[in-house]
């Protein structure tokens, strides 16, 4: 009887230990998505982290937590590291990212391609896409052009010494494995704003893809399109978009207006991308001297194939 006492005490032990370790809580620092997998292909019931709370963590795996989220049916979703981006945890991922970065060009690319999408048109023929599901009137690029990307050219100059499993996973578009971009607090919170695709992980892909050819660390590189895209933006070029929507622009009275703005000659190095009769995309296509668009359209390439006219359209489906 004693030995049988004696089993069961051995046995129940590594239970008590278990149930006296404190649970572990971080406090959500962004509003992302909980999805029920790993590869964030699901998120029943469309939740999201409320900024502020904070939540239990059940498991760290490859810079994804695995938290609590209390009162949904399904309870155990995973989101990034980065919505918690107060923590101090360091995974082996981080120690991983650290050993991995790519090195980059010490010169900058001499040819590059600033691609700015009119968000509204882009949900409207990707009504699949994250951050098309849930865009309001009230979302940056509702008005406004948002960022695509920036592409040193030519167009073949690209993952500069990037690791080949990193190629391989940007290539499979599993953009949520890629490594976390090392990106300055406002960088970061700037590009979220203005890159809508961030949500589904596009600055690591455009980053990876094209940002490593370009000649910077990712902090300037995204700094850099930042910038240009806010000169477009506030512009006569951003104000021709906001004041035609619903109505079709010719691609020849853009480009006079971005002569007027950024100096004659410039509207040839800007051209325009249409799908389904909506305007989608302009092109503009620029040197690297300068960090002004009236400078670096001076040395921008010019191409000749372009859409000729469509429709600025409005927010919603």
């Amino acid at each position: 009887m004693k030995k049988i006492v004696v089993t069961i005490l051995t046995l129940l032990l590594p239970l008590t230990l278990m149930a006296k370790k404190p649970a572990k809580y971080e406090e959500a620092t962004k509003s992302c998505e909980a999805f029920n997998n790993m590869k964030h292909t699901t998120n029943t019931n469309s939740i999201k982290l409320k900024i502020g709370k904070k939540y239990r963590v059940l498991q760290e795996n490859r810079g994804q937590i695995l938290t609590l989220i209390e009162g949904e049916r399904i309870a155990q979703r995973w989101v990034d590291e980065s919505c918690f981006s107060n923590s101090k945890m360091e995974t082996k991922r981080d120690v991983k990212v650290k050993e991995e970065s790519p090195k980059i060009h010490k010169s900058k690319s001499k040819q590059n391609l600033l691609a700015i999408s009119w968000q509204n048109a882009f949900c409207q023929t990707h009504q699949y896409k994250r951050e098309c599901k849930s865009m309001t009137s009230k979302d940056f690029g509702a008005f406004e052009f948002v960022l695509h990307g920036l592409w040193p050219q030519p167009r073949n100059n690209q993952y500069c010494n990037v690791d080949k499993k990193q190629v391989g996973m940007d290539k499979n578009k599993q953009w949520n494995r890629l490594n976390r971009l090392d990106l300055t607090s406002d960088v970061r919170a700037n590009l979220s704003k203005v890159m809508p695709g961030y949500s589904s992980n596009l600055h690591k892909h455009e980053w990876i893809k094209h940002g490593t050819c370009y000649g910077t660390n990712a902090s300037d590189y995204y700094s850099d399109a930042i910038n240009l895209l806010k000169q477009v933006n506030q512009s006569k070029v951003g104000q021709l978009f906001k004041q035609n929507i619903g109505k079709s622009l010719r691609v020849e009275d853009i480009r006079k207006v971005f002569d007027r703005e950024f100096g004659m000659g410039a509207g040839k190095h800007v051209t325009m991308n249409c799908r389904k009769g909506l305007i989608t995309e302009l092109w503009l296509h620029l040197g690297n001297e300068g960090s002004n668009l009236s400078e670096l359209f001076k040395k921008g390439e010019r191409p000749s194939k372009t859409c000729y006219k469509g429709r600025v359209d409005a927010v919603g489906f």
